[in-house]
């Protein structure tokens, strides 16, 4: 409640502290979130009626005295007018938002019931997450905190993008309605058209460039060993969340991430190409690139970040050689590339979002598997996808390329004949 009213007292550790005793058996899992919770949103509604009553002239003469000031009030304010009061529910994870938005949304003249529905739920989110994490951490919290507290941010960052997005579009829901329909019509005329293509390689470069951003990034991570916390804490909370009951499940998932999967994958792909497509020489090329060419590619990437690995001791130079892990990376690969040539030709709507959501689903728990069994580190494994995704990116968007200038190799000799 006091943090709340802007006091300076530390309410993360003060509920993760409370985990912690749930985890020993001191405290009450559900009654800890019931109590904080309500001294949260006792908290936040003092602080409402506190603004409400004073106004913005007791703000702007006292506010500096309590980080309050003018300045304080203008930003905060253009942050509400901008998102909406819906980000109410994600500021208590935003050090220094959530200490001021009760006092805010009262100096706003917020409707009450409005900011009780959005502070009221963020404030027993808020408590659930710092508790339980306490609680499922354990004596090991203190270690994990300021990781933890940052992965945190970043989701509610992201959470925040969301609301926004969320916010846009039912601001303007008629706007973006209109403008949705008008391109897809646009598109609907271009399906027969090689500009459908161009859309497509727009969007296929797009996301690969996304990937090599991420590539160079976790390279970043890579070579100034900053990869530590982020194993043990994945590593940590994969233990804690998948128990030995899952024991059977996660075989089937390493199972399906297999070589002897991934080959069978392979023929399939082939099996498909010869059936049903449409340039069978260009994407039968593109298989054996694809595979063959990616086998080259994730020894040379290991193989290279072996050499230029910051740890030297002998047990961490044999984890650093699985840097980006070989099956993470062929698994994406080749998982991806046959969905790719499923869905391309594949008329049916619905089959082109439930096979890619199902195949990453599959992606996933491959993943989990192999941390579930302590094969390799999760650096090892998210690289493995991130470096497997820049490759099958390039791939795809190479092979729409080629196919593109086929296209217009042919089409002139086309218009000859006739």
């Amino acid at each position: 409640m006091l943090e709340l009213l802007a006091f300076p007292l530390p309410g993360e550790v003060l509920m993760s502290y409370t985990g912690f005793l749930v985890f020993q058996g001191h405290l009450n899992w559900t009654i800890s979130i019931l109590i904080a919770g309500v001294g949260s949103s006792v908290g936040m509604t003092i602080a409402y009626w506190i603004g409400y009553k004073l106004g913005t002239p007791f703000f702007d003469k006292y506010g500096h005295r309590f980080h309050m000031g003018p300045e304080r009030i203008e930003k905060t304010s253009k942050w509400f007018n901008t998102y909406g009061n819906r980000l109410l529910v994600i500021a208590y994870f935003i050090p220094g938002v959530r200490h001021i938005t009760g006092y805010f949304s009262g100096i706003t003249r917020l409707p009450f019931r409005t900011y009780a529905l959005y502070a009221y739920s963020g404030a027993f989110l808020w408590v659930t997450v710092f508790i339980t994490l306490g609680k499922i951490l354990g004596p090991q919290w203190e270690q994990f905190h300021t990781s933890v507290k940052k992965y945190l941010i970043i989701g509610s960052i992201l959470a925040a993008v969301i609301l926004v997005g969320i916010y846009v579009y039912k601001k303007h829901k008629e706007y973006l309605k209109n403008v949705a329909i008008n391109k897809l019509n646009w598109i609907m005329n271009l399906l027969h058209t090689r500009k459908r293509v161009g859309l497509f390689i727009s969007f296929t470069g797009v996301v690969t460039l996304g990937f090599i951003i991420l590539m160079i990034g976790m390279i970043q991570d890579f070579l100034g060993n900053e990869f530590r916390d982020f194993n043990e804490i994945v590593g940590l909370l994969i233990s804690l969340i998948f128990d030995q009951d899952w024991t059977v499940t996660m075989h089937v998932f390493s199972l399906m991430g297999s070589r002897n999967v991934l080959l069978m994958l392979i023929f399939l792909t082939l099996l498909w190409i010869l059936w049903k497509g449409r340039d069978k020489m260009i994407e039968l090329l593109s298989l054996m690139v694809i595979i063959g060419g990616g086998e080259l590619y994730e020894e040379s990437l290991r193989r290279i970040f072996h050499n230029l690995s910051p740890i030297k001791s002998s047990l961490m130079e044999q984890l650093s050689y699985s840097f980006p892990s070989e099956q993470s990376l062929m698994a994406f690969v080749i998982y991806g590339f046959a969905i790719f040539i499923f869905v391309r030709h594949t008329g049916k709507v619905w089959i082109h979002t439930f096979i890619p959501m199902v195949a990453v689903l599959i992606l996933i728990f491959i993943a989990i598997s192999r941390l579930f069994f302590e094969v390799q580190n999760p650096s090892d494994v998210a690289a493995g996808y991130v470096f497997g995704g820049g490759w099958l990116g390039l791939n795809i968007l190479l092979l729409e390329i080629f196919r593109l200038l086929r296209s217009i190799d042919t089409q002139p000799n086309r218009e000859l004949k006739n």
